[in-house]
């Protein structure tokens, strides 16, 4: 994993945003932590519930993704999220992958705060993607 993507094997532009670090991406689990700040809380001053939908999201994925032997990367088909109470401090996400096809990983995950309560609990189900290479610009003179 490189350190300057926060210990993500990719570079996911967003969670560098948010400041989320990524502790586990192996043998089908995804462990991921974040230090709240303002700018991740709702008016109750708690985590914002898009914030912890956020760390299921990413763990769950990470947990899909290491479970794949041919290393391609997964997109969110769908998700649910049970929240059981605030989200306060640093929260950490920790995912596995309970089963996988040829096409898709179906993981379940849970966030927990810095004294181990459990904030939310999700699962999700992940299509593996090929990672496709960037549009190339036009050639100069080229048409269309």
């Amino acid at each position: 994993m490189r350190a300057d993507n926060n210990g993500f094997p990719i570079n996911i532009p967003f969670l560098q945003w948010l400041g989320m670090r990524c502790l586990k991406v192996a043998d089908g689990e995804g462990i991921v932590e974040l230090a709240l700040e303002d700018r991740h809380m709702n008016s109750w001053e708690m985590a914002h519930g898009g914030v912890t939908m956020t760390l299921l999201d990413v763990s769950m994925a990470m947990a899909g993704r290491s479970a794949d032997v041919h290393g391609r990367g997964v997109v969110t088909i769908e998700m649910k999220t049970a929240f059981m109470q605030p989200g306060r401090g640093t929260l950490r996400a920790h995912a596995r992958c309970v089963h996988q096809s040829t096409t898709m990983a179906f993981c379940e995950g849970e966030v927990r705060d810095a004294d181990g309560k459990l904030v939310a609990r999700g699962s999700g189900t992940f299509k593996f993607v090929k990672r496709m290479p960037p549009p190339r610009a036009p050639e100069p003179g080229a048409d269309g």
